[in-house]
């Protein structure tokens, strides 16, 4: 899933674009599908070819729908953030492991209308995908740290100088507008996950610094949009088959709802994600 500033993935061969629809909608684009490095892969803007979608806008179960509809059962993210601490200096990348929502405007689970699961979401980030990243941006020359944690804000606009000061005060490394939605929709969809955070600017919490801009933020994009793509690509690579993590078993013990109870149009709708269970 690429993001402001990763809008393709170099290298894709056997390529084909796909268009699908789920039962939540539209994606915010068609799908790439082909090859890498004999790995087969699906690329998707999560903005739409040409940045035509808002953060809030952004069909979020659909997106995650269609690469669960796909066959993919490891989910790669490359986002722009903000930093809230010092060390996280602009053109160095973060792997969070951990998530703070201050989203709200969105839908972020599968789940309701008849059919109700609380999946674990304790640790968000797929721990051996995170570790896939951080090998993978060493051998692309790409300079990163693994671990801190990620404030996901609504947007589309940034932080007031407040906010970004409350963020810094719990301890956040860094803040972005998406990511956190997926992670979950993709533990519901049983598909491991983590991402690769681009840092483009400090946030607003420098009082002595300039305001977060568009132009600072797209020309630190525009110099770290190489080695991410590489970084991605080499990830792919180094992603397991045998992973040991329990993200693809998260529905398991999570249906909470009295299996006489559940809906026909909800089984129906859901078996991709819950027909093995019911």
């Amino acid at each position: 899933m690429g993001g402001s500033g990763v809008y393709h993935l170099e290298a894709l061969g056997d390529l084909r674009e796909e268009t699908l629809d789920t039962p939540f909608g539209r994606p915010s684009d068609s799908y790439f599908t082909g090859t890498l490095d004999g790995v087969p892969v699906a690329f998707l803007s999560r903005h739409g070819r040409g940045h035509r979608l808002s953060p809030t806008e952004i069909n979020y179960r659909a997106n995650v729908w269609g690469f669960k509809a796909l066959g993919c059962d490891a989910l790669l993210s490359a986002s722009a953030v903000g930093s809230l601490k010092d060390e996280h200096a602009p053109r160095l990348a973060v792997i969070p492991e951990q998530f703070i929502d201050r989203t709200r405007h969105r839908p972020d689970t599968f789940f309701g209308d008849g059919l109700v699961a609380h999946v674990s979401f304790a640790d968000p980030v797929c721990p051996e995908l995170a570790g896939a990243l951080a090998d993978a941006a060493a051998a692309a020359g790409l300079s990163a740290r693994r671990g801190g944690t990620y404030v996901c804000m609504e947007g589309p606009q940034f932080s007031t100088r407040a906010e970004s000061l409350l963020y810094r005060s719990w301890g956040a490394d860094v803040i972005g507008m998406t990511n956190l939605t997926e992670a979950k929709l993709a533990r519901e969809a049983e598909i491991c996950y983590a991402t690769l955070a681009l840092v483009t600017d400090y946030d607003a919490w420098r009082e002595k610094g300039e305001a977060v801009s568009v132009e600072a933020v797209l020309a630190v994009l525009r110099e770290n949009a190489a080695a991410a793509r590489r970084t991605m690509r080499e990830a792919v690579a180094r992603v397991k088959a045998d992973r040991g993590c329990p993200c693809r078993s998260a529905l398991a013990f999570a249906i909470i709802t009295d299996r006489s109870k559940i809906p026909e149009e909800a089984r129906r709708r859901l078996a991709p994600l819950v027909g093995k269970y019911l």
